[in-house]
């Protein structure tokens, strides 16, 4: 059975548990995808450099502000210019994927980064209906959300490869499968990227927490879900292979400034993109300027205040203050930072600030 210890930083600084990186790749107006996923190798090696534990990006689709459409090619070259952190997935939506597709996928990154790999799992599409059905095309229409725990369990049985003798897929191996490790004994054993569980409400908590497996939860879109989502977790807890005990992460957005009005600019930019997002307008992140400009209506007022108020944003002491308190509310193991701006300078910024509030080594 293995240890909570190995899953934790090695070292945090002053962090009462470890902190890590989410991005999401964010394209902002009059920048490309491709000055995007630059931006992602700098934010990557910086976050190796300062002791952060480990960085996924995330799976969308048909958003023009979010360039990790495909994170396990995003993974492969980020872990071409990294050497130690841990990368992954924040996840891979599961339904719009055949399981054997990802244990290839992640079984070829975990021959090329070894020991390295996370394969984080959702199971909502990460884009809208339409999408979502040409994703899947007419043979996989009706898959979905409910036949999650169907898809996890052929996954998982794909990257152990150990399908039962008698199995339509006894004959059929993801290839890179286990990589075999030697134990300082001298003992071989196998070993394959571990599984997390994503969620936003119960239904991952959960399955996760039944399965024994790790848990994150997206706080920094579902805030008021989040200690029920994690107080779920550990009650449906069974100790497996994986875990002795729950370990759950939180997704927060957080944005560090050197001043605080500067930081209250970058947040606004941030949430008028998620206002034309939820009104079936997406597009590139815009400008700050840009978004003191614009004429707010009073619900969109409204869902700004609301969005921002779970946004832990200011200068470096008052972000470390709301972490800090974040995670004595929710008891999380680790926090998974997500910094959403408009220029790749003011998201390195915010984590170079954060990592320097907690002591972080240079």
């Amino acid at each position: 059975m293995a240890g909570n210890d190995e899953i934790r930083a090695a070292a945090q600084g002053t962090a009462p548990v470890p902190l890590s990186v989410l991005d999401l790749v964010t394209v902002g107006a009059g920048r490309t995808a491709t000055d995007a996923l630059r931006t992602s190798v700098e934010i990557a090696k910086l976050a190796e450099n300062r002791g952060f534990h480990r960085y996924w990006v995330a799976e969308h689709h048909s958003m023009p502000g979010v360039a990790s459409s495909s994170p396990a090619v995003i993974l492969a070259h980020l872990a071409a210019h990294t050497e130690r952190i841990r990368l992954g997935s924040g996840g891979v939506m599961l339904p719009n994927h055949a399981p054997l597709v990802i244990a290839e996928q992640f079984g070829t990154l975990e021959a090329m980064a070894p020991g390295r790999i996370d394969l984080g799992l959702g199971r909502a599409p990460g884009t809208d209906g339409a999408t979502a059905a040409a994703l899947r095309r007419t043979d996989r229409l009706n898959e979905g959300a409910d036949d999650f725990p169907q898809q996890l369990a052929e996954l998982t049985r794909f990257l152990d490869d150990d399908f039962p003798d008698g199995h339509p897929y006894a004959r059929i191996h993801a290839v890179p499968g286990p990589i075999q490790s030697t134990s300082p004994g001298g003992v071989q054993s196998p070993h394959r990227p571990p599984v997390w569980l994503l969620g936003s409400s119960g239904f991952s908590a959960r399955l996760a927490g039944v399965l024994g497996l790790p848990f994150a939860f997206a706080h920094h879109f579902s805030a008021q879900n989040t200690v029920p989502a994690l107080d779920l977790y550990r009650e449906s807890f069974k100790p497996s292979a994986v875990l002795d005990a729950p370990y759950a992460l939180i997704g927060v957005s957080a944005l560090a400034a050197d001043e605080e009005k500067e930081a209250r600019r970058q947040v606004l930019a941030a949430a008028l993109n998620m206002v034309r997002l939820r009104s079936g307008r997406p597009g590139l992140v815009p400008t700050p300027e840009e978004a003191e400009a614009y004429a707010f209506s009073p619900m969109e007022r409204e869902f700004v205040d609301n969005w921002n108020s779970n946004v832990i944003h200011g200068t470096p002491d008052e972000v470390r203050s709301g972490l800090d308190d974040l995670q004595k509310r929710t008891g999380a193991d680790e926090l998974m930072l997500t910094a959403n701006a408009h220029t790749a300078e003011i998201r390195l910024r915010s984590y170079e600030l954060v990592a320097d509030a907690y002591g972080l080594p240079s």
